[in-house]
Parts: C-alpha cells; structure tokens; sequence
C-alpha cells in the first residue's frame, strides 16, 4: 500500500519524550488510527444492523440455540 503524507499537532513535551524514548512516532500514530478506524467501523456496523442482532437475541431467548437438542445440552 503506498504512504501518504498528513500532518499531525500533538503536544510539545509528548512529541519531545517519544523523540527521546526513540519511538516511531509515524508507526504509533498510524497504529492508533488504524485501531479508531477498524472501533467505528464496528460500531457503526452494530449500529446499523441493531434490529437484526435484537431480533436474533429474542429468537435465542425464546427458542434457544439452534440444534441445542443435537448438543445434548
């Protein structure tokens, strides 16, 4: 994948500890934003399929698992 350029503005004294530490500060960065990315889109997905994940839970509850009977459960 190719690599783009962005600008980012974070704190003096945290820029300045990471750059003493020697830590990547592009690799941690990009970690983060890909760890936000892949959480929102989980929980917009959870959003948008709400009703269909309720209504699985009821059917659940009210019949329980499926093939429960074959697990000898």
């Amino acid at each position: 994948m190719a690599r783009v350029k962005v600008n980012l503005t974070i704190e003096e004294d945290i820029a300045e500890a990471a750059r003493a530490l020697g830590l990547n500060m592009s690799r941690l960065a990009e970690t983060a934003i890909a760890q936000a990315v892949k959480a929102e889109r989980n929980r917009r997905w959870r959003a948008e399929n709400r009703a269909a994940i309720d209504a699985y839970a009821d059917e659940i509850a009210q019949d329980g698992l499926p093939l429960s009977a074959d697990r000898g459960a």
